[in-house]
């Protein structure tokens, strides 16, 4: 399969999240950051330029365009990815990287593909915030799993059923191969392209990005039992109204949210 890669030019990090979050919503997979440049990576039968040059253009920024082959980026990954600690909470890991310890939950995740330091910042949150949410013995559904982090830490924490659902070939395999490490007994990976599963569950994580939530946001509030939890990521703080409208109009009711740089978290309750 062959991939287009989009080598912008930026000019600072908090650019680069906000390039990573447009690029997201447009179907943009994977990427990567260096000093002053951010590489952004699409397949080629999705590649828009029409729709890239409205991105570029409101930032004034100038890119170029290269086909790839699809790779397996972790060299790159590996190069520049140090462990996420959330406090004495929980730790993220490489494989390759010595045990965190003094932390209650410990996940080793190797992805097949780069995320962005930006992507950092939302699992960071989400992860905070799951800290303080109650999993023992819950249901839960994680819509846009990814590596399955967010998953396998629901499961360490209590949770008696985890359905996993991500749309990507390469995500499934990789989450898979990371519950294995993690030695993950009850979670279900599912391929999916929605958040519809005909099942409720008592808490539901969604870290994707703006426009596949907020158009799944109808499904997630049906998928929940009365009083579940819906902790959500992937968008900007300035997408926080927006965000709060498609909750309210499907009556699930915002609570609260934390932030980092220039992305949020939003814990809602149905």
């Amino acid at each position: 399969m062959k991939y287009t890669e989009v080598r912008i030019s930026t000019n600072s990090a908090e650019q680069n999240d906000i390039l990573i979050a447009l690029l997201a919503d447009a179907g943009y997979e994977s990427f990567e950051e260096e000093e002053n440049v951010l590489k952004a990576f699409i397949k080629e039968a999705d590649f828009n330029e029409t729709e890239l040059d409205a991105v570029t253009k409101d930032l004034a920024l100038n890119y170029t365009c290269t086909s790839v082959a699809q790779q397996n980026w972790n060299a790159a990954w590996e190069s520049s990815f140090e462990p996420v600690i959330i406090g004495n909470f929980a730790a993220v890991r490489a494989g390759f990287h010595q045990p965190v310890k003094e932390v209650q939950h410990e996940i080793i995740i190797t992805p097949k593909m780069s995320f962005g330091t930006g992507h950092h910042s939302t699992t960071y949150l989400m992860m905070e915030q799951m800290s303080k949410i109650d999993f023992t013995n819950k249901t839960v559904l994680d819509f846009g799993t990814g590596t399955g982090v967010l998953a396998i830490l629901a499961e360490k924490m209590g949770a008696k059923q985890v359905v996993a659902i991500d749309n990507d070939d390469w995500s499934i395999e990789n989450a898979m191969e990371n519950l294995a490490s993690n030695q993950a007994k009850n979670i279900q990976i599912q391929k999916a392209e929605t958040a519809a599963t005909g099942d409720s569950y008592d808490i539901i994580l969604a870290n994707i990005n703006l426009n596949v939530i907020t158009a799944n946001m109808a499904t997630i509030a049906s998928s929940c039992n009365a009083g579940s939890v819906v902790l959500l990521s992937g968008f900007l703080f300035s997408d926080e109204q927006q965000i709060r409208e498609s909750l309210q109009t499907n009556h699930l009711h915002f609570q609260s949210f934390t932030r980092q740089k220039d992305w949020i978290c939003v814990l809602a309750v149905k």
